[in-house]
């Protein structure tokens, strides 16, 4: 779903335990390069290379990926791309979230050793491979709040904890875009707040929202629920209020 110009969301589907669900990498790109914010589960590298060849954007083009945080369901697909690329794809997150990226420490919402008996044997085997052998990639650079990438007329980093420890949000500047990662949710069009079942810490993660007020947004994708963009600023008013 073209978002702006050079934005598009993409939309990617996924099963588990029955249930289907859309997972929102963005894509951006100009006539020098291509960057990835998130990347899918383990085995979706297709399905975003299908993606970019759709928008126009050749997978030769892709120079970065950006990592909102250590969430499998957004760093999965990573050593995948990786392997595939020609040339060199720098990767780009949180310094809080760079050892469990790099396999340092276990993915912390996924780590076997902090589950129930009952809940790691409910898995299917599919999943605890996954989660027993998460995928790691070396992280080429570490990001700080309010660090300016120079790509695509400039993607100023917004350090959003509390989904976890180095959660980041992005703002596009060209095209006044917040990727939200998963500091906020979308459903049907409205903005909600973190998921506090998949969010250690909601006071922080309630609080980092209070981080847009003062920037203009035209429009907000939202890695679960998608792209919102009717009355924006309002809808990010009313949520800081809750």
């Amino acid at each position: 779903m073209i978002v702006a110009r050079g934005v598009e969301m993409i939309e990617l589907a996924i099963e588990a335990f029955g249930n289907k669900a859309t997972l929102n990498p963005t894509l951006v790109w100009d006539d020098k390069e291509a960057v990835l914010i998130d990347i899918g589960m383990p085995g979706q590298s297709e399905a975003i290379r299908s993606a970019m060849e759709a928008a126009g954007v050749p997978f030769e083009k892709l120079s970065a990926v950006i990592l909102t945080h250590q969430d499998l369901d957004h760093i999965g697909s990573l050593p995948e791309i990786l392997s595939q690329a020609a040339g060199i794809i720098d990767v780009y997150a949180h310094v809080l979230d760079k050892p469990y990226i790099e396999g340092q420490q276990h993915l912390m919402k996924t780590d076997p050793a902090k589950m129930s008996k009952d809940a790691w044997e409910a898995l299917p085997e599919p999943a605890r491979f996954i989660y027993a052998n998460p995928p790691k990639t070396e992280i080429t650079q570490t990001l700080a709040d309010g660090d300016v990438l120079p790509f695509c007329g400039g993607i100023q980093i917004i350090f959003t904890p509390g989904h976890t420890p180095g959660h980041i949000s992005l703002y596009l500047k060209e095209s006044k875009t917040l990727v939200a990662g998963d500091a906020m949710i979308s459903i049907n069009g409205v903005l909600r707040g973190p998921v506090q079942q998949t969010t250690p810490d909601m006071e922080t993660a309630t609080q980092s929202l209070k981080k847009f007020a003062d920037i203009e947004i035209a429009s907000v994708i939202c890695y679960h629920g998608g792209l919102v963009n009717e009355n924006v600023m309002e809808q990010l008013k009313e949520l800081m209020k809750k």
